[in-house]
């Protein structure tokens, strides 16, 4: 028998969502998706910007993820920004909910990979960062790139 590769490759990011959110917490779901939908993500046609997750019903639920349709796929593609279940456990689902149940707080998907085969999304609790914070953050980005500059020019000499 073959043995599977358990090398995770990233198939997706939402790069916006660590600059749009503090990242509180993260976890690793999986991902209620048809054969057409799975060989377009294979080929690197998803987009996770904008999207975010809601819990309804006890059940948490992808929104806004573009998977462009399967160009081979004919018939059995299905809509591309539909709602998509995420597979979590009960006691999960209900960490979740009590973080989103706070006010600021927000479910954001921030990859898409495959591990196994199957394909995974990392979920993540994320909290809203003002203006103010996202310049801050900014800020203290560049003051360091400029600290490994000067540092990098005095091993030079």
């Amino acid at each position: 028998m073959a043995k599977k590769n358990s090398t995770n490759k990233s198939l997706a990011e939402n790069r916006k969502a660590r600059h749009d959110y503090f990242i509180e917490e993260s976890m690793e779901c999986g991902v209620e998706l048809v054969g057409t939908e799975v060989k377009s993500i294979r080929l690197g046609k998803a987009n996770l910007k904008d999207s975010y997750a809601e819990i309804v019903n006890g059940e948490v639920f992808m929104c806004n993820v573009h998977i462009s349709p399967y160009e081979q796929g004919n018939i059995f593609n299905r809509d591309s920004l539909r709602k998509r279940k995420l597979l979590l456990h009960k006691d999960e689902i209900r960490k979740l909910d009590a973080y989103t149940s706070q006010k600021g707080y927000t479910l954001v998907p921030l990859s898409l990979y495959l591990k196994n085969g199957r394909v995974k999304v990392q979920l993540s609790v994320g909290r809203g960062k003002k203006d103010y914070d996202k310049r801050d953050v900014m800020l203290e980005k560049a003051a360091k790139r400029e600290i490994d500059r000067q540092m990098k020019d005095r091993m030079r000499q």
